[in-house]
């Protein structure tokens, strides 16, 4: 009889270190959640983050992890994914981590179309660092970069429009205080063949004191609740400018060739089950290997 996976299947032995509350826990029962469902065995999930709070996902999950540097974990799931893009390829970081210091990397992901699910814990603040501001943190706001009695007069980065217009195929945003539904984001994202990006509200309950729970719960609504049409690009970027009402769901979906699919080295299947070694009778090149 064969077994059947379930969400503890995907729990390794270490024991998250986020704050009681942090809303980092949602997204990673979450993902836990969406794996069993699908039943894709751990050790044909990798997981990459980058630094920060949220970037310490890897480490409470039993798939492959790679926990690399500030910016770079998009970087590194290309590098991944093009050496095995059988295996479900995961990105977890925050919005410091991946709208700050990674912004390049993020739109170059969207542009490529890797078949990469990336989810953002954007709580709108750097916690890991204890509260200075980040690319997401909401005008007004005073943080501790900001100076004493001054709050932050840029106005936000809306990642979700930049998605749409880098090219990324699956767009969505989904709420930490919303687990069923972010779930099923999760699972609809991996499932989509080219890159899926989910922007996760995730409350910091220590350092970020206008984002809070009580903030999003005021404001957020399901865009398949108002019939909104996932292909309609017009119409998701539109709904991607609203500030006052906070729309959670899927905003575009599309279907093109992805970075793989053109890749005449991939046609054979994955790198690591190619044979390595390279064939030619050229002398000079014959000295090399």
């Amino acid at each position: 009889m064969e077994l059947k996976l379930t969400a503890k299947d995907y729990k390794s032995h270490v024991k998250p270190t986020w704050c009681p509350g942090c809303g980092d826990f949602g997204l990673n029962k979450a993902i836990q959640v969406a794996l069993a469902d699908l039943q894709v065995p751990p050790h044909n999930v990798a997981i990459i983050s980058g630094i920060g709070c949220s970037s310490n996902l890897p480490h409470f999950n039993k798939t492959y992890g790679f926990h690399s540097i500030h910016g770079r974990a998009l970087a590194v799931a290309t590098g991944v994914h093009l050496g095995n893009h059988e295996i479900v390829t995961l990105v977890a970081g925050g919005d410091g981590d991946g709208y700050g210091i990674g912004g390049n990397h993020f739109v170059h992901s969207c542009i490529r179309n890797m078949n990469i699910t990336y989810m953002v814990m954007n709580n709108s603040i750097y916690g890991l660092t204890t509260g200075q501001a980040s690319p997401t943190t909401l005008e007004g706001t005073v943080t501790k970069s900001t100076p004493p009695g001054y709050e932050v007069h840029e106005h936000p980065l809306n990642p979700i429009s930049l998605a749409l217009t880098a090219g990324a195929t699956f767009v969505a945003r989904g709420f930490s205080g919303e687990g069923a539904h972010l779930t099923e984001l999760i699972k609809k994202a991996i499932q989509h063949k080219g890159s899926a990006f989910i922007d996760v509200l995730s409350p910091c309950v220590t350092w970020q004191k206008q984002a809070t729970y009580e903030f999003y719960r005021e404001r957020v609504y399901k865009l398949e609740d108002e019939g909104h049409d996932p292909s309609d690009f017009m119409a998701a970027f539109q709904k991607s400018l609203e500030l006052e009402r906070v729309p959670i769901g899927l905003f575009y979906q599309t279907q093109r060739p992805t970075y793989v699919d053109h890749e005449p080295a991939l046609k054979k299947g994955p790198l690591a089950h190619q044979k390595g070694g390279l064939k030619t009778n050229d002398p000079i090149l014959k000295e090399f290997f």
